[in-house]
């Protein structure tokens, strides 16, 4: 992944769904450093929102670090909103870094889309979540057989810097060294 050729998308963190994901902490806390990230190296980022107005906002730490609100849909893929997707394409970004919630509902059907629409497609697993283990394990090999690239928010950190020795990587550098909210492995 390169900052000039990859996009940022996040998937449904919202305050609805964060109380019932047994990694919710981690999740947001791996999505915010990917924001971090992303603003850091310009990096085109797009968020989405399922149903708000039954599930609520995306969470506060991550909204605040959004370009712009993020985009309601009711589909569960992100392709209800493919004009982002279609501009990303024209703008040269034929990567997309997905992070989010559910791993086997939203996450899982916008990955099958993008990889159908010819997208390179990585996925953050410890950005990622759903609220059984059988179904976030499941759909983390579907997607990654079915074509799609798994990786982790510090390898994209690190990927997206390139090398040391730049103000940028000391920004890194600390974005890596943060506390996670529990234990991470």
């Amino acid at each position: 992944m390169c900052p000039t050729d990859t996009a940022l998308l996040v998937v449904d963190v919202q305050e609805a769904f964060i109380p019932f994901e047994p990694d919710g902490e981690r999740i947001v806390w791996n999505c915010r450093r990917l924001l971090d990230a992303a603003k850091l190296f310009q990096i085109q980022t797009f968020a989405t929102e399922q149903y708000p107005e039954k599930l609520g906002p995306t969470v506060a730490p991550l909204a605040e670090r959004l370009d712009s609100p993020a985009a309601a849909k009711t589909a569960f893929s992100c392709g209800e909103c493919g004009s982002v997707f279609m501009a990303w394409r024209e703008a040269g970004i034929h990567r997309v870094l997905v992070c989010g919630i559910e791993t086997h509902v939203c996450v899982q059907q916008t990955v099958l889309d993008l990889l159908a629409t010819g997208f390179q497609v990585l996925i953050a697993v410890d950005a990622v979540g759903a609220r059984f283990t059988i179904d976030h394990k499941t759909a983390l090999r579907r997607m990654e057989a079915s074509g799609a690239l798994l990786t982790t928010t510090e390898s994209a950190l690190f990927e997206w810097c390139g090398k040391s020795g730049t103000a940028e990587f000391k920004q890194i550098s600390a974005l890596a060294k943060e506390k996670p909210p529990i234990a991470d492995n």
